[in-house]
């Protein structure tokens, strides 16, 4: 468990105390991308506050240098379940609860809903906890660990945050000189850098990251190869397939089966991912951690959805285009099969909607290969 004061931006202010809130969201990669705007809401409304956020370890780099949190507490929730009844995992729960308690937080905030995440705030003792009722979170149960339970009519994951941000604010303003912020006043999100790691192309390249967190949400592999050989074709440029370790042979796979040099591999970090999006010129992407990174970082692209509903967990920026077959119907289940309404969107459908993204101004229409059917273009606001 590693924790980390000062994330490289902030200084605590000693003249008066700080307003200690606790932010607890574990994961997983574009879910903690959905909660920064709330917290930068926060700190954009109590000028005192002090942010701590705790966060599975997998996922802090997502938080380094970033000016609206303090403090981030990085735990190995990995390592834990793999050896849920050892000593060493134990010791270090009791370290964390320990270190929660010392910090004397006056407010926790709970965006997962998760028993985990309920559990973190219990050890964090505040007075006062917040979260979602248990009818719009996925285990009811952690509502019975919140003090505060504020409820949502938002569509968009991100809507609702900043709905909980808000009770937040009011309930804690007074004393704290809370500035007035309004629902649609905008903030800053700041992200890391990242840092560049080899195998990408010195040249122009469209990026993508074709796993989800569940194989429903993702894309058919072939149809991957046969964009490459498109995308290459029509503009030279590759298409370079990003990926975590452990997922080197799947990506592999989709490289083999493209164009030579159309389609390149790159194996990376998450801080490797972050600086080839910020490179790359355009990003295809699924629902999934790495697509929502690149709209939050403002990069063109397209979004395949299926089972899951844009409206709710789609890009959050007009940069993106999502697309999604009519037909589809809206499902959270964890399925282990890309599902037919992946399967409905065809290369051909991304390549029409991609390549305008490409096109340079005034440039001729060289011909987009024809897409087989009409497909829900739209941009998430």
């Amino acid at each position: 468990m590693k924790s980390y004061g000062d994330t490289g931006a902030n200084r605590v202010r000693q003249e008066a105390r700080p307003l200690r809130i606790l932010v607890v969201r574990l994961s997983a990669m574009g879910d903690v991308l959905h909660a920064l705007p709330a917290v930068a809401r926060l700190k954009q409304a109590l000028p005192r506050l002090e942010v701590t956020w705790a966060v599975h370890e997998r996922w802090s780099a997502l938080l380094q240098d970033n000016p609206c949190v303090d403090r981030v507490i990085a735990l190995p929730l990995g390592r834990w379940r793999a050896a849920p009844f050892g000593r060493a995992t134990w010791r270090e729960i009791r370290d964390c609860r320990a270190l929660l308690r010392e910090h004397r937080f006056d407010a926790t905030i709970d965006f997962q809903g998760l028993v985990k995440s309920a559990v973190v705030t219990f050890f964090s003792r505040a007075d006062r906890v917040f979260g979602f009722p248990g009818k719009e979170i996925r285990e009811p149960i952690a509502a019975s660990f919140y003090s505060n339970r504020v409820s949502s009519s938002k569509p968009h994951v991100i809507e609702k945050n900043l709905d909980l941000a808000h009770a937040v604010i009011e309930s804690l303003q007074a004393g704290w000189d809370a500035r007035g912020v309004a629902a649609r006043d905008s903030v800053q999100v700041p992200l890391p850098a990242g840092t560049p790691e080899a195998h990408l192309p010195p040249e122009d390249f469209v990026l993508t990251s074709p796993f989800a967190g569940w194989k429903a949400k993702e894309w058919p592999p072939e149809y991957f190869a046969e964009l490459a050989a498109t995308l290459y074709r029509e503009t030279g440029l590759p298409l370079v397939i990003d990926c975590a370790p452990g997922q080197e042979q799947e990506a592999r796979w989709i490289v083999g089966q493209a164009p030579p040099d159309a389609c390149r591999l790159h194996a990376s970090s998450l801080e490797g991912l972050i600086a080839a999006t910020r490179r790359a010129r355009a990003v295809i992407g699924v629902d999934s951690g790495p697509g929502h990174l690149a709209a939050a970082l403002g990069r063109p692209g397209v979004a395949i959805y299926g089972p899951t509903d844009p409206a709710r967990n789609g890009p959050y920026a007009s940069t993106f285009k999502v697309l999604r077959d009519d037909a589809a119907v809206t499902s959270y289940k964890h399925e282990d099969r890309v599902t037919a309404a992946m399967r409905a969107i065809r290369p051909a459908d991304v390549w029409n909607v991609l390549g305008p993204i490409l096109k340079p101004k005034n440039a001729p229409d060289t011909g987009h290969a024809d897409a087989r059917r009409p497909l829900r273009a739209a941009g998430i606001p």
